[in-house]
């Protein structure tokens, strides 16, 4: 299907209010946001302890990856985990150490609490993180990323090839025991900058998040600032997860080649057009993503908006097939979602979707069901006391209120 054909489909409003129902099923629970954030958490106050190794170099703590951009979702059975994805940031200097030094340091302290905390699994040694493996009933692995500042590094590279600096001031060096100066004292050490992406990715969304906080705040009668930010989902986060889930059921048999989570919500994030509804921006992004590939010196490039100088699709020159893989899948999107889109019976909505996103559409953590008629709510935490608030989880039709309300 071609991107003429795609924006020319309309949404029928059955449709549209499947999709935003869908969206809150496979969306985490609150629940299991609450654990990854007590997760992390731990992990930090280990780190800063007395007794630790790192206090000195005052550790900091937090997430990345997609619950740091609030499009995680849930897993397709039982026997996947939720992966939670942490940055561990020293205040060290790159060029005072080795990156396996750093790697150690981390690893030395990551052991001491797997140990700690009787974690009969322990801890693993990857590529870039030292991951923590729960036990299984838990459903979760924690990827510890070891990272040290590098804003300065940044900002300098950048200005040297003469591009775009916005988003450098946050950005950190990290470990690759590939890298080809890993344990050599220097400066050339792999970066990244988790934080400026998700700095320009929540820019990408500005307006919906905010008003639509606003309204879930209106209707809790509680200040804006007491709406837990997980809480509120765009239709850019939304269209993200239900594209997630759409290519694990397609490529559940073919991993490796799978289209990876950051080219997706990167070319959503640069394609969403700040559309009031996950329908229409999921059509919208469909129609728009291939349009940010672009070729330099005959290489496909999707640059990481944070740094013009990195290509997220730079495995598609070495892995061939993977290219081809991503512009079949977003074929395939294109049509399964134009086709959803002009469903108008309940039945053939659910099917459908239960087809192109596997299994029943319902929430297991919460103990929802999308037909549910009944008033849900949350509770959103001010002063101590609980007020009722339109639930985006387990009750889509409070959530569709509030979203009207920003129109």
């Amino acid at each position: 299907m071609n991107i003429r054909e795609t924006t020319q489909v309309q949404l029928a409003a059955e449709a549209a209010a499947f999709l935003e129902r869908l969206a809150s099923e496979l969306d985490v629970s609150p629940r299991r946001y609450e654990e990854a954030k007590n997760r992390y958490i731990s992990v930090g106050d280990w780190l800063g302890r007395d007794e630790s190794s790192l206090k000195d170099h005052s550790p900091e703590v937090y997430v990345q990856g997609s619950f740091r951009l609030g499009t995680p979702i849930r897993p397709l059975n039982d026997e996947e985990h939720y992966d939670i994805d942490l940055v561990c940031e020293l205040g060290l200097k790159k060029g005072a150490l080795t990156q396996q030094e750093l790697k150690c340091k981390l690893g030395h302290e990551m052991q001491l609490y797997a140990k700690a905390h009787g974690m009969k699994n322990g801890v693993s040694e990857g590529r870039r993180c030292w991951t923590l493996e729960y036990a299984d009933e838990a459903q979760f692995h924690l990827d510890a990323l070891p990272a040290v500042p590098d804003g300065e590094g940044m900002r300098l590279q950048l200005a040297e090839r003469h591009v775009s600096s916005d988003w450098a001031d946050t950005a950190i060096a990290i470990t690759d025991n590939e890298h080809s100066n890993y344990g050599v004292v220097c400066r050339d050490w792999p970066h990244s900058n988790p934080k400026g992406y998700t700095n320009w990715f929540r820019s990408r969304m500005k307006v919906s998040f905010e008003s639509l906080r606003a309204a879930m705040a209106l209707e809790a009668k509680a200040n804006v600032e007491d709406v837990p930010a997980y809480r509120v989902k765009t239709p850019l986060q939304q269209a993200v997860q239900i594209l997630k889930r759409h290519r694990d059921v397609m490529f559940a048999d073919d991993a490796d080649d799978k289209p990876i989570s950051i080219i997706i919500s990167t070319l959503a994030g640069l394609s969403y057009g700040n559309e009031s509804n996950v329908g229409h921006a999921l059509l919208t992004i469909l129609a728009s993503m291939d349009k940010h590939i672009t070729v330099r010196n005959g290489v496909y490039w999707v640059q990481n908006p944070t740094d013009p100088l990195e290509n997220f699709a730079d495995r598609w020159q070495t892995h061939l097939q993977r290219r081809e893989k991503f512009l079949r899948w977003l074929d395939a999107a294109r049509a399964d979602f134009a086709e959803l889109a002009v469903q108008t019976n309940r039945a053939s909505l659910t099917a459908l979707a239960t087809t192109l996103l596997g299994g029943a559409i319902s929430s297991r953590d919460c103990g929802s069901t999308w037909h549910a008629t009944h008033d849900c709510r949350v509770t959103v935490q001010q002063s101590g006391q609980c007020y009722p608030g339109p639930a985006q989880e387990g009750c889509p039709v409070a959530y569709r209120q509030a979203r009207k309300r920003q129109n």
